[in-house]
């Protein structure tokens, strides 16, 4: 009786820590399912709209829509002026100038703005960062009127230049805030190793923090290029034949005379291809400078 029970007693434990591991890996299993259904739910409307992007607009329209209808490419060659309409490059050669020209701008501002918050801190130093903060608070609509006076008084309406200094100025308080973190992390004595050996600040910035900061400023650098990219409301009012950008070219596919949706998806996949270029090119450092940044 004494021996079985002590047999009992000495398998309990082992039958327990079994059946919690059971638990846990169904629990693991329906946490990964879940993760998958999620992560399905998120991309099926880009993967619906690369699919309508391949369909005719008479199967495009259908409802419910058709998930066996014939591919064709029409939809592209359309939006590359195939049948006779507007050619696309113009408005994409505008997005991609203004947004490298605008984060190229917003990296050479925020660099030293950062160094100083965050290395050298001046004084009231966050008052500064809350400054920065507060110029995101303003509504984007709420300075389109004086914005496009002041265009129209200086006759920089439909001027790509224009939309670089806009998208600077919208995108500055971002990479302030995000460049702040990251170089906080920067050791210090590294820098005054480097101010030792006679280095001075513009040296430092660009062979010392920069290098070390690497990650954190390319992340910055995508984030501002996708939010630059992606603008509609400033360059849809204030540019027009010369300086439109790809964003407002998509808007032409919605008129009067009804809603060309294969058209639409076609050139919405032409437009994200870009982004998705520079982010999948980018995606480690991408990853890195947001852990970077998240990790004190």
């Amino acid at each position: 009786m004494s021996a079985s029970t002590a047999t009992t007693a000495s398998g309990s434990p082992s039958a327990s820590v079994n059946a919690l591991t059971r638990r846990a890996r169904r629990r693991s299993a329906a946490l990964g399912v879940a993760a998958w259904v999620v992560g399905i739910g998120f991309c099926l409307p880009a993967l619906w709209m690369v699919l309508t992007s391949f369909h005719a607009e008479a199967d495009a329209a259908t409802n419910p829509p058709s998930l066996a209808a014939a591919l064709t490419l029409d939809g592209y060659r359309t939006f590359f002026g195939g049948g006779g309409g507007p050619t696309p490059w113009p408005p994409l050669v505008n997005s991609l100038a203004a947004s490298f020209f605008s984060t190229v701008l917003v990296l050479l501002l925020a660099l030293p703005a950062a160094y100083a918050l965050s290395i050298r801190r001046v004084r009231k130093w966050t008052d500064v960062m809350f400054f920065f903060l507060s110029t995101k608070m303003l509504p984007v609509v709420a300075g389109l009127l004086p914005v496009y006076l002041f265009a129209k008084n200086t006759g920089l309406l439909d001027n790509i230049w224009l939309l670089v200094l806009l998208y600077t100025s919208m995108n500055l308080p971002i990479a302030v805030w995000m460049m702040q973190s990251f170089l906080a992390d920067v050791p210090v004595s590294i820098i005054e190793a480097a101010q030792v050996d006679g280095a001075r600040l513009p040296t430092v910035l660009r062979r010392v923090v920069a290098p070390v900061a690497g990650p954190g400023i390319a992340a910055t650098a995508l984030i501002c290029f996708i939010f630059s990219w992606n603008e509609l409301l400033f360059a849809r009012v204030l540019t027009g034949v010369v300086a439109g950008t790809a964003p407002v070219h998509l808007t032409t596919f919605v008129t009067s005379q009804g809603l060309f949706l294969a058209q639409l998806c076609a050139a919405s996949v032409v437009v994200s291809l870009p982004v998705l270029v520079a982010g999948y090119a980018a995606q480690d450092k991408l990853v890195q400078g947001l852990s970077l940044g998240a990790v004190k």
